[in-house]
């Protein structure tokens, strides 16, 4: 199969998962009605396996359509930027430091602070013009997301490692 081609695939994979893993697990938070999922953890992976641009869109897409499917319209542009965000910053975190089998969780974890940074970071800024100060209550739930979205994403990072498919649509990694 033509390699553009299983990137794309792999790309609407990952989508499909950001998506499905957002809206599988909801956990409301107060203030904002928004809530907790373990979609974060694919939006990290998406950068480390696909790199930063096919990482952005995968996540981007997927996390933004959870937000249409579950009918938080005003939210869909504001998750693509983040989302997409998160997972270009890891993807270029991945490219840059994981050059081992330890450096590469290493990086999968800076992934994960870089999402409960830019997660909480970023909601809370678009949710301050949208709620005032209000936004605020949106945080800890936001850093609680992000802590779950990097320790799944810890878990998950060496099971799918193993997919040849997988590990082979991002940058070959010495083990």
């Amino acid at each position: 199969m033509n390699s553009n081609l299983k990137k794309l695939v792999t790309a609407a994979l990952f989508a499909a998962l950001a998506c499905v893993a957002t809206m599988s697990i909801r956990i409301p938070t107060p203030g904002t009605n928004g809530y907790i999922h373990p979609g974060d953890a694919i939006v990290i992976l998406s950068g480390v396996f696909l790199g930063p641009v096919w990482g952005l869109l995968a996540a981007g897409i997927g996390s933004a359509m959870a937000d249409l499917i579950g009918g938080y319209f005003l939210y869909v542009p504001i998750t693509f930027v983040i989302k997409g965000t998160v997972a270009f910053v890891a993807g270029a975190i991945y490219q840059k430091v994981g050059r081992s089998a330890k450096s590469c969780y290493v990086s999968v974890i800076l992934g994960g602070i870089s999402d409960i940074v830019f997660v909480a970071g970023g909601y809370f800024l678009c949710e301050f013009f949208i709620y005032g100060p209000g936004a605020a209550a949106s945080v800890p739930a936001n850093v609680i997301q992000g802590i779950s979205g990097l320790a799944i994403s810890v878990l998950l990072y060496p099971i799918l490692q193993k997919v040849p498919d997988i590990r082979q649509s991002g940058r070959k990694i010495a083990q």
